[in-house]
């Protein structure tokens, strides 16, 4: 199985590579799957002390304000503040409140380039993302969805792995998606890998809770918002993924 790779906010295609070598060596090792790693369409400058979080540049990102005026709005710049509230779609709904900048043309400008690569290089059958590649990562999803829906065309992509995501976007409003307000379902097979002690762990929840639930997988690595690497974690993660390829393959 053939996946396309999306890295995190700020991230890139070789670092992302770097991060999830353990994963890669796992499923590789037996001819289970091979990786097309993506960096994002738009250059990107880390916020102000989180520099070294990110190592060395270049720094990419898929979705970013629509007016750069307005970066003081960025999404992103608010994860220093990320609520706490009863469910985790009343948290992302606290986040994206109010005065967040639109960000509709570079997601939809992201998810054609996504199309763009899959046309080109395909065919694939899963997607990865990793923090805002997995947003990204489901977003595609449901665009391709739709795509089916509208133009007859066959989805390529028959699971998805999300690492410490957040909800996708509608590919028609561009609203985050969010489980008690939309029908709007994914309805691939995922496998969604968490961590208990992300801060953003909302986020992966409200993700998960947007897929079919008899096809969603759901494995929590025990840490925050990282990649797992340790060998009996990566093992383990590797024989769930080997089973939901071998669900969504049938």
């Amino acid at each position: 199985m053939k996946f396309m790779c999306l890295p995190g906010a700020y991230g890139s295609a070789d670092k992302f590579q770097v991060q999830l070598a353990p994963l890669v060596n796992e499923l590789m090792s037996d001819g289970s799957a091979s990786f097309r790693f993506i960096d994002a369409p738009c250059e990107a400058v880390p916020p102000k002390g989180f520099e070294d979080f990110f190592g060395k540049p270049p720094y990419y990102r898929f979705i970013e304000p629509d007016e750069k005026e307005t970066q003081d709005t960025d999404v992103l710049s608010r994860i220093r503040d990320f609520p706490e509230c009863d469910t985790a779609e009343d948290t992302m709904r606290e986040l994206m409140k109010e005065g967040v900048a639109s960000s509709v043309i570079s997601t939809n400008r992201a998810i054609q380039y996504l199309f763009d690569i899959m046309e080109k290089e395909g065919p694939f059958e899963g997607i990865i993302g990793y923090s805002e590649g997995a947003t990204v990562a489901a977003t595609f999803v449901l665009a391709e969805q739709k795509r089916a829906e509208e133009a007859g065309r066959e989805p390529m992509i028959k699971c998805g792995i999300f690492f410490a995501g957040w909800p996708p976007l509608d590919p028609t409003t561009y609203a985050m998606v969010l489980a008690d307000e939309s029908d709007l379902m994914i309805n691939i097979h995922t496998c969604h890998i968490i961590g208990s002690l992300d801060p953003y762990v909302a986020g992966s929840m409200a993700l998960y809770n947007t897929c079919e639930a008899d096809t969603a997988y759901i494995f929590d690595h025990g840490k925050g918002h990282t990649l797992p690497r340790d060998k009996g974690t990566i093992k383990e993660l590797g024989g769930v993924i080997r089973s939901m390829m071998v669900e969504a393959s049938a």
